[in-house]
């Protein structure tokens, strides 16, 4: 799931400054990117003055840099060591198709004399301000000025590596919509229309087709043998029968035949009714394992639960799941039980869970709904997040929160977890009169500013924050 990334590295000039700081900034800024696990392209130092950007010349020559090394780069990382000239910084880089972060140097007390001092703390809003003008997307992170061998531009580097993942898997992704949205549930509706204005297709897929590739898989085909064996060595499948088992591997394999033959990123299933009343089995286990593998999966076709999960399956590089906004716990208003019957990936789990049966479906049809993957949540800081499709636009929530550790009785069926969420009665009014669904996505760690900065500055989503 994750992917080493590589940074292009730019930094500035201006011609009364002390350009010699521009030399010790490159090396600053190689190491700091190495150091960080990355990897980095930067345009040879003596095609320019002190191998910064500061003419237009110099900038269209940077340019043509960047698009002979287009598709080797995740995001662009714009230096300013000194106070920067704005036309050679927007000649380079208003082309750069790719997210842009603006580190500038801070000034050193005792190094405020003509040949030390930096100015690029007033210098990076001059950048800013024309960039804005030019309508090209950056990204500017807390300390204003920072210094690339300090902690504080190490967590910068971590996030907007993240934010160029987001932006990245998600302007041109495809999603696998199996099957038809369920009559029962108005709340999933989506407009595939709006998706693909902002870059996400969506590839439809008959349910009744998967049923006719399943019944065409024998038991002992290598495919069906071998994904059997992978999931039993997922999940606890001692209470499931053989013909279950392979029910549920056939199942698997044409799933991911959909997604290799059409590349697919993410999946919505129709989980329910028909697999249950037709193949007698429940394929929660098959999305839990799915999203395990990095493969976001969301049930009851619901696509936009996909499309968060993607992206902070993107900004985390870990697992992601979605869940039922499910049950107050106690009189504790700050808490909920998040719940769903089993798409929860392992690796949110307390240890791989047990597959079983579907209470809900055996109660009115016994022994129609094997597949479940029952277990407990463990306690981490997540967030949450989804969104919707309205007016053409995608309209998106995160907030954070944490799992915790308080118990949930035996009794509970499927996979939960208690979720602390400050300020959650106002959270769910706004969610409510925001016309959001009764699922939320979940993912590990706190990126609410991540997914907001890949969202609205370079994604183009309306944003809603409900933290206020």
């Amino acid at each position: 799931m994750k992917k080493k990334m590589t940074f292009a590295l730019a930094f500035c000039n201006r011609g009364f400054m002390p350009g010699e700081l521009i030399y010790e900034a490159r090396e600053d800024m190689i190491k700091a990117v190495t150091d960080a696990g990355y990897d980095y392209i930067a345009m040879d130092a003596s095609l320019t003055r002190y191998g910064g950007i500061e003419t237009r010349d110099e900038g269209l020559l940077y340019a043509k840099f960047l698009k002979e090394h287009e598709g080797e780069f995740d995001g662009v990382i714009f230096s300013m060591p000194i106070f920067a000239d704005e036309n050679g910084a927007i000649t380079a880089l208003r082309d750069a198709n790719v997210p842009i972060l603006m580190q500038a140097y801070p000034d050193e007390i005792g190094k405020m004399d003509f040949a030390h001092r930096r100015d690029a703390y007033c210098g990076k809003f001059s950048v800013t301000d024309v960039f804005t003008q030019y309508q090209v997307p950056f990204t500017v992170l807390k300390p204003h000025v920072v210094h690339p061998l300090s902690p504080a531009f190490a967590q910068n580097l971590s996030d907007f590596a993240a934010i160029c993942r987001v932006v990245n898997g998600m302007k041109r992704c495809s999603i696998g919509c199996i099957g038809a949205r369920t009559t029962a549930f108005k709340t999933v509706r989506f407009d595939e229309i709006t998706l693909e204005k902002y870059g996400i297709t969506v590839e439809s897929f008959d349910l009744s087709e998967l049923v006719f590739k399943v019944g065409q898989l024998a038991d002992n085909d290598e495919k069906v043998t071998a994904k059997k064996a992978a999931l039993e060595a997922y999940s606890d499948f001692s209470a499931v029968s053989e013909d279950k088992k392979n029910t549920l591997s056939k199942i698997s394999v044409v799933i991911d035949e959909y997604i290799e033959a059409y590349h697919l990123d993410a999946i919505a299933l129709r989980c329910w009714n028909e697999m249950e009343q037709i193949m007698r089995v429940c394929p929660c286990v098959l999305l839990s394992e799915l999203n395990n593998r990095g493969i976001a999966a969301s049930c009851e076709i619901d696509m936009c639960s996909a499309v968060t999960m993607r992206a902070m399956a993107l900004a985390s590089e870990e697992p992601t799941t979605v869940l039922d906004w499910n049950n107050n716990y106690g009189d504790d208003e700050n808490k909920v039980v998040l719940f769903h019957c089993g798409p929860v990936p392992n690796a949110l789990m307390t240890d791989k869970g047990h597959v079983t049966s579907h209470k809900m479906f055996d109660k009115t049809d016994a022994g129609s709904g094997c597949g479940t993957c029952e277990g407990r949540i463990a306690p981490n800081d997540i967030t949450i997040a989804n969104c919707q499709t309205k007016d053409g636009k995608i309209i998106v929530y995160a907030s954070e929160a944490k799992f915790t550790d308080d118990p949930i009785e035996d009794g509970y069926f499927g996979c939960a977890g208690v979720a602390e969420i400050d300020g959650l009665q106002d959270k769910l009014i706004k969610l409510a009169r925001g016309g959001f669904k009764h699922h939320t996505s979940v993912g590990l760690g706190h990126m609410k500013s991540i997914l907001e900065e890949a969202f609205t500055t370079y994604l183009g989503y309306d944003w809603v924050d409900i933290d206020k």
